[in-house]
């Protein structure tokens, strides 16, 4: 989609200008023509579209306030191209303002809102117009609206929870690495001077400290000059190479305190979205589709992936999830009650509930014990560079004549 400005007609004779987005003058033309305006001239603005690029998606926050407005105002029976107008007006997040006054263009064009809204990937995933396609089919958009809004509130939740855990780390370890490399480059080369002056035989630790300052000082520059492109390649062959991604996301799963955290948050997403996408009339084997991507872990998708060929086999589904061997045994157990109590979306709720307590409950204790224990790291490596500078300094000392 392309940003053009334009200047048009309307049935009063007048002359209308304005912006919308096209893929090109002749789709612009129909579009205007829909909302009875006749094109007189049009520019596309290359500009606008690629800013429009740069800003991405709308915040999440933004995303929530989105639901709840418009779910409101559909629930109290207020048709779908005012409330969008209501919405446009009341919100002050300049993105936002701009992707609503284009649905209400697509929508008054005669697009459907989940039509529309799958004209801004940047703002609007394919899960969220997948949902929003269910509830128009059966006329419960507004309750679907609530469902995501919760949704994006627990996922927004969980977020902030694993950036709260991950604050503190950060701060210490760049201190920790500004430290190092301070004594790295200033400190320990004016002590290794003094101590081969001396002559004497250095400890083990010392001689460590001595040729660690070395490699930082001799290759440091290249070092820091390899990173991005190191970054870069890794980032490449995570995108290109199917067989590195799936490697790589293994094995952040079996981290030994990272990688079941990393599970949970995976496991909450995947059964809270499969349980409203389900719960919208989406039969279950198009709820696990929708949902393949929604892991974020290629090992795990291609676990539902399985699991997906499984239930087409005409296995259960409890037995379909078993079988992978990546979804424990609370999972299949809900599944299989599931099952024989015909409330599939009641069990896969409970699953998510319980994924979603049980990260944050990991997540404050992660926490609780990380503060400690990377205070406890830092002190034993200043302590080590202590004794590594101060024991032959005080050998020095003692054999200085009195």
């Amino acid at each position: 989609m392309t940003r053009h400005t334009y200047r048009a007609l309307n049935a009063r004779g007048e002359i209308i200008r304005g912006a919308t987005d096209a893929a090109d003058i002749t789709e612009l033309e129909a579009r205007l023509r829909r909302r009875g305006l006749e094109l007189i001239n049009a520019e596309a603005r290359i500009y606008d579209t690629l800013l429009t690029a740069l800003r991405g998606r709308i915040p999440r926050r933004e995303l929530i306030h989105f639901c709840f407005h418009l779910e409101q105002l559909l629930a109290a029976g207020v048709p779908i191209i005012d409330a969008l107008t209501d919405l446009r007006e009341a919100t002050a997040h300049a993105r936002t303002q701009q992707i609503v006054a284009r649905l209400l263009e697509d929508i008054e064009g005669g697009l459907p809102l989940s039509e529309a809204a799958t004209r801004h990937p940047d703002a609007f995933d394919e899960v969220f117009c997948s949902l929003l396609q269910a509830g128009e089919q059966t006329g419960t958009l507004a309750p679907v609206l609530n469902q995501l809004a919760q949704a994006l509130e627990r996922e927004h939740e969980l977020v902030a929870h694993a950036r709260k855990l991950a604050i503190y780390p950060i701060i210490v370890s760049a201190v920790l690495l500004a430290a190092a490399i301070v004594a790295l480059l200033f400190v320990v080369p004016e002590l290794a001077r003094l101590f081969r002056s001396t002559g004497q035989s250095l400890p083990l630790q010392t001689r460590i400290l001595i040729d660690l300052s070395n490699v930082v000082s001799d290759h440091g520059a290249l070092m820091i000059t390899l990173l991005p492109f190191i970054g870069v390649g890794l980032g490449l062959a995570y995108r290109r190479s199917a067989a590195f991604r799936f490697r790589l996301d293994l094995l952040r799963l079996r981290l030994p305190v990272l990688g079941p955290l990393q599970y949970k948050i995976a496991m909450a997403r995947i059964a809270g979205l499969i349980a409203m996408l389900y719960a919208s009339g989406i039969t279950i084997l198009e709820a696990l589709r929708t949902a393949v991507n929604a892991s974020g872990n290629l090992a795990i998708r291609d676990s539902l992936c399985e699991a997906e060929r499984r239930i087409v086999e005409g296995h259960g589904i409890a037995a379909a999830f078993e079988v992978t061997g990546l979804f424990p045994q609370l999972v299949t157990r809900m599944l299989r009650i599931g099952e024989q109590t015909g409330g599939m979306d009641a069990a896969l709720g409970n699953i998510a509930s319980f994924y979603a307590r049980d990260t944050r409950e990991s997540i404050e204790r992660l926490q609780a014990s990380a503060e400690p224990l990377l205070t406890l790291i830092l002190g034993a490596f200043m302590l080590w560079i202590v004794f590594a500078v101060l024991g032959p300094v005080y050998d020095i000392l003692t054999r200085l004549p009195l």
